[in-house]
């Protein structure tokens, strides 16, 4: 059996299916991207506004030699900036799946030292069992897949706390890490995309059914500090990414195909017989 391939399409990451290349479904965080985030304009404004007061004469230097060179520096901060966070985190999270599958880790970059404390904080306190890790979820009924952080077997007391003893009731959880500066409600949607998928595709392409979740946590590492907080994957929060799913289809596919050709326009400027003849 293939292995689930990815490509870029319009900006949105599309899943190819193991067996049936013709079947490529959208990735879970492009459909959530559906949601509509007006914040960020006011955020990359700032980022430009910012870089530009900060580096005022060497802006005004290369604004001399080349204005457009300028604009395209000024433009791309906010950009630039998201690529250093994402290579961060995805740093951070091959970190993590070392450790958590008990791989001996040697130095690491400095940047990754305060992520790779807390990540082995986390390990002893709350001593998880890794059960999968950074495999497909893929939906055949709602069309999406993901790949998903991890899926763990965590011991819990009567008062939802973790027991690294092992001492507690063994919960199934979807988890996921984040290193973003918070955690932000849209990880609901994202988690419950993942554990109400149909199957788990591993790298080799072997499937089998998704299981049933007792629950789902993120555990949220910056470089200060690390939290493990539950999340909501029911059904209602379920409900909320199939709407966005129907969005993604709209924005995507129906918005290109409602408006027809024109089947009556008109004919443009008139050209009188003077206008022709002085050609």
């Amino acid at each position: 059996m293939g292995r689930v391939r990815t490509i870029q399409r319009g900006g949105s990451r599309f899943y190819i299916h193991p067996e049936r290349p013709e079947i490529k479904h959208p990735g879970v965080t492009s459909v959530i991207s559906m949601l509509p985030k007006p914040f960020l304009m006011y955020w990359a404004a700032k980022m430009t506004a910012e870089l530009a007061v900060d580096s005022l004469a060497f802006v005004e230097q290369m604004a001399e030699r080349d204005r457009a060179g300028a604009i395209d520096y000024l433009k791309g901060a906010s950009r630039r900036y998201t690529k250093v966070r994402a290579d961060v985190g995805s740093q951070a999270h091959d970190l993590f799946e070392r450790m958590i599958r008990g791989e001996a880790i040697g130095k690491v970059h400095p940047d990754l030292k305060p992520y790779r404390k807390h990540f082995a904080d986390f390990l002893d306190a709350v001593n998880p069992r890794l059960e999968r890790a950074e495999d497909v979820a893929w939906s055949d009924t709602h069309e999406y897949a993901g790949s998903f952080d991890a899926v763990l077997t965590v011991w819990l007391d009567d008062d939802g706390k973790p027991t690294p003893d092992r001492s507690g009731t063994p919960h199934l959880l979807m988890v996921d890490w984040k290193t973003s500066k918070d955690t932000y409600p849209d990880v609901a949607l994202q988690m419950s995309a993942y554990a109400h998928a149909d199957r788990i595709i591993a790298p080799d392409g072997s499937s089998e059914p998704m299981p049933e979740f007792d629950g789902a946590a993120v555990l949220h590492i910056t470089p200060d500090a690390w939290a493990f907080k539950p999340v909501r994957v029911d059904g209602d929060v379920f409900a909320f990414f199939l709407a966005l799913r129907s969005v993604f289809t709209w924005d995507r596919q129906v918005s290109k195909e409602v408006i027809g050709r024109a089947i009556a326009k008109s004919e443009g400027q008139l050209t009188t017989g003077t206008q022709r003849r002085a050609k």
